[in-house]
C-alpha cells in the first residue's frame, strides 16, 4: 500500500512474519456472528454490512472520511490508526492536527461517535493494527473496539500472540480478522497472503478468530479471490473489497463489476457461506477522494442484490 501519509505497513511492523501458532482445541465453525451483530438491518446493503475502509480517504480527516462515505451510499465504516481526526492540515496535505487511533481520548471517542449518528454511519471494524504478546496493549485496542460498538478488529498479528488475542476474543466477544497484504518476493517468510497458510493457523482457533480477505491483495499475489474465499469458508469474517484490472503485481482498484476479480462470482459465494461482513471498499487509486468510484462499487452489490432475492 503506498501513501503519502502513514503506512499500514509500519503500523503492523514485525507481526509481518507470521510463522504457525500453536493451536488450541478444536471448535465448531458456525458463522461467528449473527447479521444484526456486525450492524443492524438498517446499516446493511444487499444483505452485507458494505460501507468503506477510512483508507480509502486517507487524505482527508476521520470526519471527512465519515462523510464521504455516506456520500457514496455507504452504512459503515472501518477506521484505521493513526488518520487525522478533524484538524485542518497545516499548509495542506496531510500533515497538522491530532491523529484518531485506539489511544485517542473519551472526548475525541465521543466527537467520532457524534458525527456518525449525524451522517448515519456506523463503525463496524477497525485496523490493519498491530496485535502481539504485549497482553496490556492489546486490551487497549479491544477496550477502544468496545466503545466504538466495533464488531471486528483487523491485524496481521505477532506469531507468538494467538494465545494471548485468543484470550481477548473471547473476553470482549470481538472478532480478530487476519488481513493479507501482497505476496513479498524479498522476504518469503511472509506468507499471510495465501489462503490455505491463514486457514492453517486459524482452523482450531475460536470461530471468532479468521480471515480479512483483501481481494485486491491476492489478485497481486495470483490468487483468484473467489478461490480464496472457498478455500477459507466461514472463516472469512471481514473483507477489504476490490476489484482489479489485471490479475497479478500490477493490478489497479477498478470500480466492481468492471474488472477481472468476477465480482458475482465473490458476492454469490459469500452470500453462500452466509458472511454478513464488515465488507470494506477500500478503493486505493483515489487522488483526491473516489467518493463516485466507490458510489459505483455500493450500487453494484445493490442491484446485484436486488437480482437474486
Amino acid at each position: 500500500m503506498e501513501t503519502p501519509l502513514i503506512s499500514r505497513r509500519a503500523v503492523v511492523g514485525a507481526g509481518l512474519s507470521l510463522a504457525l501458532a500453536p493451536v488450541a482445541a478444536a471448535v465448531p465453525l458456525p458463522q461467528s456472528a449473527a447479521p444484526e451483530a456486525v450492524a443492524p438491518d438498517s446499516h446493511r446493503t444487499g444483505g452485507f454490512a458494505l460501507g468503506c475502509q477510512a483508507y480509502t480517504y486517507n487524505r482527508f480527516t476521520v470526519f471527512e472520511a465519515i462523510e464521504k462515505t455516506a456520500q457514496a451510499g455507504g452504512k459503515v465504516i472501518e477506521f484505521y490508526p493513526g488518520q487525522r481526526l478533524d484538524a485542518p492540515a497545516a499548509g495542506g496535505g496531510g500533515g497538522g492536527g491530532p491523529r484518531f487511533d485506539h489511544n485517542s481520548p473519551d472526548d475525541a471517542v465521543a466527537r467520532v461517535k457524534e458525527h456518525l449518528d449525524k451522517n448515519g454511519v456506523r463503525a463496524v471494524a477497525y485496523g490493519v493494527v498491530g496485535l502481539g504478546r504485549d497482553e496490556a496493549a492489546n486490551r487497549r485496542v479491544f477496550e477502544f473496539a468496545k466503545k466504538m460498538g466495533i464488531t471486528t478488529i483487523t491485524s496481521e498479528p505477532d506469531a507468538a500472540a494467538f494465545d494471548v488475542i485468543e484470550k481477548l476474543v473471547k473476553e470482549y466477544d470481538v472478532r480478530v480478522a487476519i488481513h493479507n497484504h501482497p505476496k513479498q518476493d524479498r522476504n518469503p517468510n511472509y506468507r499471510l497472503w495465501d489462503p490455505d497458510y491463514v486457514l492453517s493457523i486459524v482452523k482450531s482457533r475460536d470461530s471468532r478468530i479468521g480471515a480479512c480477505a483483501d481481494t485486491g491483495h491476492w489478485a497481486r499475489s495470483g490468487v483468484k479471490p473467489v478461490d480464496g474465499i472457498r478455500k477459507l469458508k466461514e472463516r472469512v469474517l471481514s473483507l477489504h473489497l476490490k476489484d482489479v484490472d489485471v490479475l497479478g503485481p500490477a493490478a489497479k482498484d477498478v470500480p466492481f463489476g468492471t474488472g477481472v476479480a468476477d465480482m458475482p462470482a465473490m458476492l454469490a459465494e459469500l452470500k453462500r457461506l452466509k458472511v454478513v461482513g464488515p465488507v470494506s471498499i477500500e478503493y486505493e487509486r483515489g487522488g483526491e477522494g473516489p467518493v463516485w468510484e466507490v458510489a459505483q462499487c455500493v450500487g453494484f452489490v445493490r442491484g446485484w442484490s436486488a437480482t437474486k432475492r
